[in-house]
């Protein structure tokens, strides 16, 4: 696929694994193990400075301090909350089925701490003189592994949903598997522009590809439409139905309390540096610096872990703002943007990927000269939507009166929908009636006063 695509295929020899642009050939067992600790502390870690992170940003866009007390800044409010789930009580429903209750929260977490695994952190580096990259493991088809990760991990919202035996839950549970199924797609789609511009689905792979140019510039299309599905895909603010608290009182985790509780909690903040993470990797340069050249002293040891950090630090801070400033969408509209305009937009996005890709390879065309190409054909297109003259709006009384609606002729109460207007009501009805009548009474061939006149007589 990379001769295809134009670039030139990752070395392979002294040990490195055929696709794959990481050697892990020096590795040992004792390093294996120290780099996958430093991955879950880094992830718990992370989780509470991210509690702290949000609740200061939403404080500071409502003008208030936010935490304040509990440690300089406010910086032990998490941890004092984490300790508070610990010890307080546990209550498990008695109607739930015991085992898949316990079990799904578990299902969550545990899935959500196994996308890094496959993250490249930085280059090569020597811990304790082995030579190895910062990076547990990767292989030549490591993106399609995070994204079934993530398909898995929606199991546990889903199983916790259901285990309950409650209705709320039962909803929740039920909105997230549409939820995973629409947005998942569209981010699926949006990855495979990446994987047609870099010629693998190796992290690391994709990282080296990036050396002269980030992916979310010429696809930035695939970058909006992954950077719609990732708050999707995690259930955050305008897209968290699963758990709206408005209507479902906190979904699939409402019967759910102490450490349970929390580990779907832990869940859903790794599952945003998780997706974080990827959109770094994938779109950003991974941990490579911006503006600097490849052999600059910052591009190399452990300083492009700073890098990749603050790639990552940026996206959720765009989550923190999106959830303090946009509102809730309803559940229709949710869904009609996911399978309205994500999936079909990805899809078309993905076929000119193809065919852009296919005319640098028949004709040699330099990437630079196609993103000019193209960039002057939205150009043009802007500027004839601009001359088009806009269509004046029909007339009110050529408009079609909409047909009434009976929201009783399946036996059952159903609302209307958008366009459609409710019958008056019977009281309405007979006032209507009643009015029609007088009316009729009061005009007559002779006048409107014979019924008077009648009377008077």
């Amino acid at each position: 696929m990379s001769r295809v695509l134009g670039v030139l295929p990752a070395a392979v020899g002294d040990g490195a694994q055929a696709g794959v642009a990481a050697d892990f050939s020096q590795d040992v067992f004792w390093v294996w193990l120290l780099k996958a600790v430093a991955i879950i502390v880094f992830l718990l870690t992370s989780v509470l400075v991210a509690i702290w992170f949000e609740r200061k940003v939403v404080a500071r866009m409502q003008v208030r301090p936010g935490p304040n007390v509990h440690g300089p800044f406010g910086l032990l409010q998490s941890l004092a909350d984490a300790m508070k789930l610990l010890v307080k009580e546990d209550v498990t429903v008695k109607a739930a089925d015991k085992l898949v209750y316990i079990v799904a929260p578990m299902i969550a977490v545990f899935c959500s701490l196994l996308v890094y695994a496959v993250i490249p952190f930085g280059p090569e580096v020597s811990i304790f003189g082995v030579v190895t990259p910062l990076q547990l493991t990767d292989f030549p088809v490591a993106t399609l592994y995070i994204l079934a990760c993530a398909s898995v991990g929606v199991y546990g919202i889903v199983l916790g949903g259901w285990s309950s035996n409650s209705t709320y839950p039962l909803l929740g549970g039920v909105r997230s598997t549409a939820q995973v199924i629409s947005y998942e797609l569209a981010m699926g789609l949006s990855l495979v522009s990446v994987f047609l511009m870099a010629g693998s689905m190796s992290t690391s792979q994709i990282v080296d590809s990036q050396t002269q140019v980030w992916w979310f510039l010429p696809l930035l299309p695939a970058f909006v439409i992954y950077l719609v599905s990732m708050v999707g895909e995690t259930n955050r603010l305008p897209f968290d139905l699963p758990e709206a608290e408005g209507e479902l009182v906190s979904g699939y985790m409402t019967e759910y309390s102490s450490m349970k509780f929390a580990w779907f909690f832990l869940a859903e903040y790794i599952n945003m540096l998780n997706v974080s993470a990827v959109a770094t990797t994938l779109f950003l340069g991974g941990w490579r610096a911006p503006f600097l050249p490849a052999d600059s002293f910052l591009q190399q040891g452990w300083w492009p872990v700073l890098w990749f950090l603050a790639k990552v630090w940026f996206f959720m801070f765009l989550f923190v703002w999106i959830r303090g400033s946009v509102l809730r969408f309803r559940y229709d509209q949710f869904m009609k943007i996911g399978w309205k305009v994500l999936i079909p937009a990805a899809l078309v996005w993905v076929v000119a990927v193809a065919l852009v890709q296919a005319v640098r390879r028949l004709w040699d065309v330099d990437l630079r000269t196609t993103l000019f190409v193209l960039a002057g054909l939205v150009v043009v297109g802007l500027v004839v939507s601009f001359l088009v003259p806009e269509k004046k709006p029909e007339p009110e009384a050529a408009r079609a009166e909409p047909e009434p609606f009976d929201p009783f002729a399946n036996g059952y109460p159903v609302p209307p929908l958008p366009g459609q207007v409710l019958p008056p009501s019977p009281r309405a009805q007979r006032r209507l009636a009643a009015g029609a009548t007088d009316a009729g009474t009061s005009e007559s061939p002779s006048g409107p006063e014979t019924p008077l006149e009648v009377r008077g007589g």
